[in-house]
């Protein structure tokens, strides 16, 4: 009985350990995506991005998003997991992420990053 729970416990330990070292990222075409919505990003002109109350230029901002991506590429399976989970909020603060355009106008990056991804996935420049 004894050998038997150190077998168990040595499989769980050995598996559990398999697990997270086999951890899987998103599939190409998903990682396509998420790398032209974070070019959308850089190619904005005359806007800035708003995080935790701060301006930031556009280019800040891809160097930011890709950082944090890669801290979390185990997480992001998808582009939706990209925009939610990296391009949305602020995982400080919980607060949104925003792009200040020229006119004053705001609006959230998930907002901003969806429909992009609209266009992207049909097909539009």
């Amino acid at each position: 009985m004894k050998i038997a729970a150190i077998i168990l416990c040595a499989w769980i330990l050995a598996t559990a350990g398999s697990t997270s070292a086999g951890a899987q990222s998103a599939s190409a075409s998903e990682r396509q995506k998420i790398e032209a919505l974070i070019g959308h990003i850089g190619d904005l002109r005359d806007a800035k991005i708003i995080r935790n109350g701060w301006s930031y230029e556009p280019a800040t901002a891809v160097r930011f998003l890709r950082g944090k991506w890669a801290a979390h590429d185990a997480e992001i399976m998808t582009v939706g997991d990209f925009i939610d989970k990296v391009a949305s909020v602020s995982g400080t603060s919980g607060q949104p992420y925003l792009i200040r355009f020229k006119d004053g106008r705001e609006l959230p990056s998930r907002e901003f990053l969806l429909s992009e991804l609209k266009k992207i996935e049909d097909g539009l420049p």
